[in-house]
């Protein structure tokens, strides 16, 4: 399964139904009169919050969304059906916002959230609504309200309480896979993570999920590298988890090129609280480490803990201090599994075929 993050759709809704133009006529019945019916509604677009996606591809290959009109209004002043919504199920996470991008017009962040975007048309007034004591006969009658049409962006942000964040091959996959059941992908070359993943983490009683995105660079937040557009994945976290690759360059250098990085982006993102970890200390003596979270405090971290995803050492207090950042029954639910990076995923990151 492909991972899609953004897509853009056209959505219209259904036109109300003309009203009819209709007489009486009955053997035996002098002066009938009108017995137009009026016309039904047309279908409302509705988007609804749906449990079990994570993914927007559907909407790659289906970009265009139409209601049905409403029914005729009939003789014998028989209504024109309704027509029935349209309903476009989407991830728990998805926003729908503005052609422009300027305006967020919904945010799911509940599962079976309902949100109408577009009205259908009422139904026109049939002849015989128009029947007065003046006007025996009338013949007038209404076409029903047009429909309502626009186009949208679609953009996912996973729901996780806890995100990490670092420069490629600062160990993230190697954490996640070691404290939750993500199944991320491993090697020893950067960018190895091509698109978020989410694992669900258990710890002493507690459950919480974890998001994990591509590597930052230097100039992410202007296109370098695969860029800062997964760090919207990352906004609804309480708290994020910056590894930092001990062995790798200058951690003090790497914390800052990733806390530009985010500072740039915005949203938000930058005043998060941040637990600040020194990764792969099983690749370092104990002096080398003190040394380094010394520097990393006196750069502004509040407090560097040290650890090896690949060894476990000291995981277990980085999780204690996670789990103090998040309320007592934590509330997001399990999302469920990212798709994986193998195979035909390899490569396909949130390519957006309107973008």
């Amino acid at each position: 399964m492909h991972f899609l993050d953004q897509a853009k759709i056209h959505v219209k809704s259904g036109a109300g139904g003309p009203g009819a133009v209709s007489f009486r006529r009955e053997k035996y019945i002098e002066f009938g009169g009108p017995d137009g019916g009026n016309g039904g509604k047309g279908g409302d677009v509705v988007f609804l919050a749906v449990p079990g996606l994570n993914t927007l591809i559907d909407f790659r290959y289906t970009q265009h969304f139409k209601a049905k009109r409403g029914g005729h209004g009939m003789g014998k002043d028989r209504t024109g059906a309704s027509a029935p919504d349209l309903v476009i199920e989407v991830p728990v996470g998805t926003q729908v916002l503005s052609e422009d991008k300027e305006e967020v017009l919904a945010d799911f962040t509940e599962e079976g959230q309902r949100f109408v975007l577009l009205e259908g048309g009422m139904g026109g007034r049939g002849n015989a609504s128009y029947k007065t004591s003046t006007n025996r006969a009338p013949r007038q009658h209404q076409p029903g309200e047009p429909a309502q049409e626009m186009s949208v962006w679609l953009r996912l942000k996973l729901l996780a309480d806890v995100g990490l964040v670092g420069l490629p091959n600062a160990g993230k996959s190697t954490f996640i896979n070691a404290v939750s059941n993500a199944g991320a992908k491993v090697g020893d070359y950067a960018f190895t993570t091509l698109i978020p993943k989410l694992g669900v983490v258990h710890h002493k009683g507690r459950e919480f999920v974890l998001a994990d995105i591509p590597g930052l660079i230097e100039g992410a937040a202007d296109g370098a590298g695969i860029g800062d557009r997964f760090l919207g994945h990352i906004e609804r976290c309480r708290v994020l988890i910056h590894l930092i690759d001990i062995s790798g360059t200058d951690p003090v250098e790497a914390m800052q090129i990733v806390e530009g990085e985010l500072e740039a982006y915005g949203a938000g993102i930058d005043d998060k609280a941040r637990l600040v970890v020194l990764n792969k200390v099983d690749l370092a003596d104990e002096e080398l480490v003190a040394a380094f979270a010394k520097e990393l405090k006196e750069a502004g971290a509040d407090e560097v803990f040290a650890i090896s995803g690949a060894t476990g050492q000291g995981v277990e207090q980085l999780m204690d201090s996670v789990l103090a950042y998040l309320p007592a029954h934590t509330a997001t639910e399990t999302p469920g599994h990212m798709p994986s990076e193998d195979g035909d995923d390899e490569g396909e990151g949130s390519w957006d075929p309107l973008d």
